[in-house]
């Protein structure tokens, strides 16, 4: 395979096929690694990913990994794989600066997150970390520290955020997997405008330290090119750490062992049987793009061809945006209390404005805020007692002008990164199992997402509803050029 497959070509295969690749001997991880690297040092002076890259340590690891393989002692399906990790997560022995200026990078580093701890203990080769917001806090990626992350498909758009770096290296082929975080969207919101999957698994399912600012809506989740890569992913990721107060339990089950078998149907028709709610607009989503909706009322058309029983309903709340705003806004307030009026003067503007209406909510707003969200949470597991998925649009739009809050087009009149992102951070108030995959393309080649949702804890039928459409459609192995 190695005379055959040039680098470009290396770097667009998946997790599963390196790892099946290096089964049967036919590649190494040094070659994929290196193929990676040269790829970084091609693209991401324009694309801007990656905020810290290690060339010689992911050498190093992936010179252990081929000694594993070659003495058939893999540590798992993921041992070898080129990866990123978002740069919001901690990792020993390098800076964990959070997009922010704020941050002194000439510190201790001594302690890594809890999913970073076992992708090292699963052997993953961690090359770098990639790009977000400062502390993560909009819907696009570009900060004070770090510049503009910009989209592989079009490098004058967006890649969007806050997990834009993490989706723009997988798209662009600077490594496979990624691992990024999910306050209000940030995996899924990247994953449409740069074509790639993004996972939010049930709140908890993936064990977080420290604990975010953003409390309980803040959720670490995979961003891969294939619903198989993010499967294994999630295998690696979802052990147990006692830093995590409210961690799940393991799964007694591997994700992706499940992904054949947690659907009704079988054969041509793997989806027979499923429930499955179609929602257009969420009740209140009032302005769509018509490319936008077409690409996604044919993926709804996929699934029905799949076997799924298409039922076009809404879930029936209205829009959540200042209960996630009161509780998001906070969140950034509390975590900038500390810094001192230089470094505050050294803000991105936008998050210093939302921290400033994070410190006037009161108390009782934020519990009102709260009463809320778990209002939307019974509403939500009463729908999915009837319904075993809601599907909606991940975006209403196409990825936009980079480096702006939001698109000048006039739609969008108080400039928030919440206006252009209803379908996301409802489900991050109510904790549910969310993917966005590719189901399309604009007419100017900007990719589509479908968001498919599942009741809390059903991740696995999420998946394996996400993998059977992927399996039917082309759209995950278009690259950009």
């Amino acid at each position: 395979m190695t005379e055959r497959l040039a680098s470009d070509e290396l770097t667009g295969l998946t997790a599963t096929e390196l790892a099946s690749a290096y089964r049967r001997g036919e590649l190494s991880p040094l070659e994929a690694t290196r193929a990676v690297l040269e790829q970084i040092s091609h693209r991401d002076n324009t694309v801007n990913a990656y905020c810290v890259l290690d060339p010689d340590f992911a050498l190093e690891e992936a010179a252990a990994s081929e000694k594993r393989w070659l003495a058939r002692e893999p540590l798992g399906p993921i041992d070898g794989v080129p990866t990123s990790v978002k740069d919001i997560l901690l990792t020993k022995g390098w800076p964990t600066r959070r997009g922010s200026l704020s941050v002194n990078p000439d510190q201790e580093w001594i302690e890594d997150a809890p999913a970073v701890a076992r992708l090292r203990e699963s052997g993953a080769v961690i090359v770098g970390k990639t790009t977000t917001p400062e502390l993560a806090w909009k819907g696009v990626t570009d900060s004070p520290l770090t510049g503009i992350t910009r989209n592989p498909w079009n490098t004058d758009r967006t890649s969007g955020g806050s997990s834009g770096g993490a989706a723009a290296a997988v798209a662009a082929g600077m490594g496979p997997l990624a691992l990024g975080t999910d306050g209000g969207g940030s995996v899924r919101i990247p994953g449409s405008f740069c074509g790639v999957v993004g996972f939010k698994a049930t709140y908890g399912a993936v064990p977080l330290y420290p604990p975010s600012p953003f409390g309980t809506l803040a959720h670490v989740g995979p961003v891969t090119r294939t619903v198989a890569d993010t499967a294994v992913l999630m295998d690696a990721v979802t052990g147990r750490d006692s830093r995590d107060w409210s961690a799940l339990a393991p799964p007694a089950e591997s994700f992706a062992a499940r992904l054949a078998t947690a659907l009704p149907g079988s054969g041509d028709t793997p989806l027979s049987g499923l429930r499955v709610a179609y929602s257009r607009d969420l009740g209140f989503v009032s302005s769509l793009d018509p490319e936008v909706g077409r690409a996604v009322d044919e993926a709804v058309g996929v699934l029905a061809d799949l076997g799924a029983r298409i039922e076009g309903v809404d879930p029936g709340f209205t829009d959540p945006v200042w209960a996630f705003e009161c509780l998001w806004f906070s969140g950034a307030a509390k975590a900038t209390e500390h810094l001192t009026d230089a470094q505050r003067a050294e803000l991105d503007p936008g998050l210093a404005d939302i921290c400033e209406q994070g410190r006037a909510f009161s108390a009782q707003d934020y519990l009102e805020a709260m009463a809320q969200r778990m209002n939307l949470g019974v509403k939500m597991g009463a729908f999915h007692e009837r319904y075993d998925l809601l599907v909606t649009p991940t975006m209403p739009i196409t990825a936009f002008e980079a480096g702006i809050e939001s698109p000048a087009d006039g739609r969008w009149t108080r400039g928030r990164w919440t206006e252009w992102t209803p379908y996301t951070y409802p489900f991050n108030l109510t904790q549910q199992p969310a993917i966005s995959v590719p189901c399309g393309f604009t007419a100017e080649g900007l990719p589509v997402g479908l968001q498919v949702i599942g009741a809390r804890h059903d991740d696995a039928r999420v998946l394996a509803a996400a993998a059977a459409f992927e399996n039917a459609t082309d759209w995950w192995r278009r690259r950009p050029s």
